[in-house]
């Protein structure tokens, strides 16, 4: 069986012209060897895959051949190639330092190809920075790194900087659709561009998805083939949701949906899909953004097609639902769920107004009879209808859903200071609002046990030293509320001072509790009865006393020694 070399080895770059998509960089090195201005020492910088390692290899060879009188000599013993990974010790550089010393038998210069220099120790940076900033005049050093942040400055100050970026999709597209016509394999332009969307930016991993997928598929490289190797949805699955969404099919969504998740897909990695669909679906939509499709000239068409049937509002609505999705997938318990909620509520954007008054929407007049007074005058009815059984309601009724559920007491208007005469009137005016009560008789009352009175009591303790309100904190902890009769709360106090506490925030105390049981019958009886034991002891004196009352002795213990408090 004959030996087989991978992509990435077999069309590695063996000159600059064949670099992909560092065509800055390339010319630069290119004008700095013809005119004389190449520097001794050079960082290359970037991500993986994406040519540092072969521009340092193919800037070694130029080096030399600039001056040679044979065009075909082999300049290999003047380029030293050493691996920071594996050889990242201080003895490692001065042996390295050792070599620099002695000049080039043949040639003018001997290169030296540092890989992944990050590595190195602190100690062989150290070891290394004299000779990077003085090398004799036949020594260049070439260092190449992904990651230039872990080098110690004074090792940047020495070199001069390129920084490689990613190649982009269609740099990578074209040059593996040469390749493919070199190797003699059919493929198509969907295909390529999908494998070089999966690099994400580096040459050597499009190289090696390809030899995969050739190795899956043969020599016809179909897109289907590349979507089933790589396990990535087909661009269809979108345009087929897509227009189900469009089309308010939410039975058919979900069904689709249900299909993605029975091959092996992630709900995430769906919705992240769908909102990038929607971006592209948006970007097709003008003539001057459609330059930004990374997709292929077939798919284009198909996506120009689509966003001429989907309109600015739907798309932007469903890029907003699709990515907050996103954002509360990773915390959501039940995550299916949530992204069916999702493609549901996007299927709905577009759901037409008629569609709504259809006879699922038709409330039987009897639910009016449940309502309370305030309730009806706020219900608006469509007096078109006036069968005696049954009225039409207008969408306007889900407005009204709250006010039954749960009423909302009237607003406190803002505090006011008492600088003025007029300050003063509003203070009396807030009063006088604050004494007055709504009318709760058509509200609900729910019953609520003892256990629940004490629980939320002891809630609304620890939200008062939440807010500041540590004296009215302290009052309701200084006893225990008892649940009588028809929801009326006894509640025992040692003082009048005490009672007049409470008093001021008995309204913020009654509606908490109102809103926590349901229940606005409730009401709040505060007594005073000074035979109520102190639960707390504030001052030494009262402490004193307490500590006497559980152990006698201590008076005698005082009076012997002579203690005072």
């Amino acid at each position: 069986m004959e030996h087989f070399i991978v992509s990435a080895r077999k069309y590695r770059p063996q000159n600059f012209e064949d670099v992909v998509g560092q065509q800055a960089i390339t010319n630069t090195l290119e004008n700095a060897i013809k005119n004389n201005h190449l520097a001794q020492a050079l960082l290359f910088t970037g991500p993986r895959g994406v040519g540092k390692t072969s521009c340092a290899r193919i800037l070694a060879k130029r080096i030399n051949q600039e001056d040679a009188t044979n065009a075909d000599e082999d300049f290999a013993f003047n380029i030293f190639e050493l691996d920071a990974a594996s050889n990242n010790s201080v003895d490692d550089i001065r042996n390295l330092t050792d070599q620099v010393r002695i000049p080039p038998q043949t040639g003018k210069y001997k290169v030296y190809i540092i890989d992944e220099v990050h590595m190195l120790s602190q100690a062989a940076f150290n070891a290394f920075l004299k000779t990077l900033e003085e090398p004799p005049a036949h020594a260049i050093f070439i260092l190449a790194t992904t990651e230039k942040h872990k080098i110690i400055p004074t090792i940047l100050s020495r070199c001069q900087i390129f920084d490689f970026k990613r190649i982009g999709v269609l740099d990578a597209k074209n040059y593996l659709k040469s390749i493919a016509e070199k190797e003699q394999i059919t493929a198509d332009d969907d295909a390529l561009h999908i494998i070089a969307q999966k690099a994400d930016g580096a040459m050597r991993d499009a190289l090696s998805i390809f030899d995969r997928v050739v190795s899956f598929s043969g020599n016809n490289l179909t897109r289907e083939a590349v979507t089933q190797n790589l396990n990535v949805l087909d661009y269809d699955v979108y345009f087929n949701m897509t227009d189900l969404l469009l089309e308010n099919k939410i039975p058919e969504v979900l069904m689709a949906f249900n299909d993605v998740l029975s091959k092996g897909f992630e709900g995430h990695h769906f919705i992240n899909g769908l909102a990038s669909h929607f971006r592209d679906l948006l970007v097709a939509k003008d003539t001057a953004t459609v330059a930004l499709l990374e997709v292929g000239d077939n798919t284009k068409k198909k996506y120009l097609e689509q966003a001429s049937k989907a309109n600015m509002q739907f798309l932007l609505q469903a890029i907003d639902k699709a990515n907050d999705c996103d954002l509360k997938y990773r915390g959501s318990k039940n995550q299916r769920l949530l992204v069916e909620l999702t493609i549901m509520q996007i299927a709905s954007i577009t759901f037409d107004g008629a569609k709504k008054k259809s006879s699922n929407y038709i409330i039987p007049a009897t639910f009016f009879t449940s309502l309370s007074p305030t309730v009806k005058k706020q219900v608006v009815v469509n007096k078109t209808v006036q069968t005696p059984k049954e009225v039409s309601v207008t969408p306007k009724i889900a407005e009204i859903k709250t006010e039954v559920a749960k009423p909302i007491l009237k607003n406190i208007k803002r505090r006011t200071s008492a600088l003025s005469l007029k300050s003063i009137h509003q203070k009396k005016e807030i009063k006088s609002t604050l004494d007055e009560e709504e009318n709760y008789d058509n509200h609900p009352r729910t019953p609520f046990t003892q256990e629940q009175l004490e629980a939320s009591w002891k809630k609304y303790f620890f939200k008062l030293q939440e807010e500041g309100e540590k004296s009215i904190a302290a009052v309701i902890a200084s006893n225990t509320p008892l649940l009588g009769a028809n929801f009326e709360i006894q509640f025992s106090l040692p003082s009048d001072f005490m009672k007049a506490q409470l008093e001021k925030g008995k309204p913020k105390l009654l509606r908490f509790l109102r809103e926590q049981f349901n229940n606005y019958g409730l009401q709040i009886n505060v007594v005073v009865n000074e035979t109520v034991e102190k639960k707390f002891a504030y001052t030494p004196n009262e402490k004193y006393e307490k500590l006497k009352e559980k152990n006698p002795l201590i008076e005698k213990l005082k009076n012997t020694f002579g203690l005072d408090l």
